[in-house]
């Protein structure tokens, strides 16, 4: 399944680390980043989550809320966001649903999960998608300008 620009959240149920039901309905009336990332504690998915983490209360402060995905377990989750204080949700796809139902491709010859971000304004339609394997510090960059440019009223 692919998804473009304008179409409406996939449908999704899941439970965060932290144990909280998180569906494609907690964020209606908020904005949202949704990260995906390969791995857990990797030099570059940790300067990713690092990055979110430093600029989480910026996106707060514009009525969005981050969430980031990976297929480690839960377990996982929790000791790298204790770790490196990481504030956010974070969410395990296991099973690469999320990942599929999102339409997030594998990179490297099909060998890595794919790093793509998406950013969902508050009606659950997707405004941005972001797919930089290496570059993770321009996820950030490209969802606040585009969220200060076009979703802040």
């Amino acid at each position: 399944m692919t998804i473009k620009i304008g179409d409406q959240i996939p449908d999704f149920s899941t439970i965060d680390y932290k144990g909280k039901q998180i569906t494609n309905e907690t964020f209606i009336g908020k904005n949202v980043v949704i990260f995906f990332y390969p791995k857990d504690d990797s030099p570059v998915c940790t300067t990713e989550a690092c990055s979110f983490r430093d600029t989480y209360a910026d996106f707060l402060n514009l009525n969005c809320e981050v969430i980031g995905i990976s297929g480690d377990s839960n377990i996982s989750h929790k000791e790298f966001a204790q770790k490196h204080n990481l504030q956010y949700s974070l969410i395990s796809d296991k099973n690469n649903e999320l990942r599929k139902k999102f339409g997030v491709p594998n990179s490297f010859m099909g060998l890595i999960p794919g790093r793509v971000t998406f950013l969902i304004d508050k009606t659950g339609k997707i405004r941005l998608i972001f797919n930089s394997q290496l570059n993770a510090n321009k996820h950030i960059e490209q969802s606040m300008n585009f969220l200060k440019k076009y979703l802040v009223n």
